[in-house]
């Protein structure tokens, strides 16, 4: 970024997010003068994301979400780096098979559960010995409304979200009056991630939304913005569907 606004004074935590829907959070957040902490698998992905936000207000920290040193790394790396750690985005996510409930290879589930439900819960734990017990925040976790109804092919990431739903009424309900959790649950978005969902039939994708389009990491961005703002100051405890209008067409 040519010229960065005022700096806020607070600092988020986000998962998953050298591109797609993490990247488009940090983007709106960064815009907004916050300074982020940024973590992807890909270490050449994110000195680029790193780079387009503006040195200044970001920082990079390479490894896989689930893995617990990583989570401990990117915690302390913030910390270091900026003394606070007002707000966590989990976004970090997963869904490496698609198929039947009924024939998936167990250790699949296990994989998807671990990288979009206990990496969740891990950096939430940490995040909240690091700064938020003491001095408050938020946190937002990025589900799907794969998690909100059934989701053909892809149900054993739509159990996962389902999990992280419950996850952030679990620890708004724990972490108040200090911090407050809320949930974000996008229909398909265009990412790199969701790309089977659309890519070649955008188009037709698109027809099944009231709004006619799919949605964009942007879209999410705002409503992330908007959740670790204080003009949601007595909001917790909720799931966000952002999904162009998807659901009033299913409930017709």
């Amino acid at each position: 970024m040519t010229q960065l606004p005022p700096d806020s004074g607070r600092v988020t935590l986000i998962t998953g997010a050298s591109r797609g829907i993490g990247y488009g959070i940090a983007e709106a957040l960064v815009a907004r003068g916050d300074r982020v902490c940024i973590t992807g698998r890909n270490e050449d992905a994110l000195k680029e994301a790193v780079e387009r936000l503006g040195a200044e207000r970001a920082v990079g920290v390479a490894g896989k979400a689930h893995d617990e040193n990583h989570q401990a790394l990117a915690v302390e790396r913030t910390m270091e780096a900026f003394g606070r750690i007002d707000h966590l985005v989990n976004n970090a996510g997963t869904n490496p098979v698609y198929g039947l409930l009924t024939e998936l290879d167990l250790a699949v589930v296990r994989k998807v559960y671990e990288t979009n439900v206990i990496s969740a819960l891990g950096f939430a734990q940490r995040t909240w010995k690091a700064w938020q017990k003491e001095n408050g925040g938020a946190i937002v976790n990025i589900t799907s409304i794969a998690g909100l109804a059934p989701a053909p092919l892809i149900a054993a990431y739509g159990m996962s979200k389902a999990a992280m739903v419950n996850l952030t009424v679990q620890l708004a309900a724990e972490m108040a009056p200090g911090v407050r959790v809320n949930s974000i649950a996008p229909a398909v978005v265009k990412t790199r991630f969701a790309a089977a969902l659309y890519e070649g039939r955008e188009e037709e994708a698109a027809a099944g939304y009231p709004l006619q389009r799919l949605g964009v990491p942007e879209d999410i961005g705002g409503a992330a913005a908007f959740l670790l703002s204080e003009q949601a100051a007595w909001i917790t405890g909720q799931n966000l569907v952002v999904d162009g209008g998807l659901f009033l067409r299913a409930g017709s």
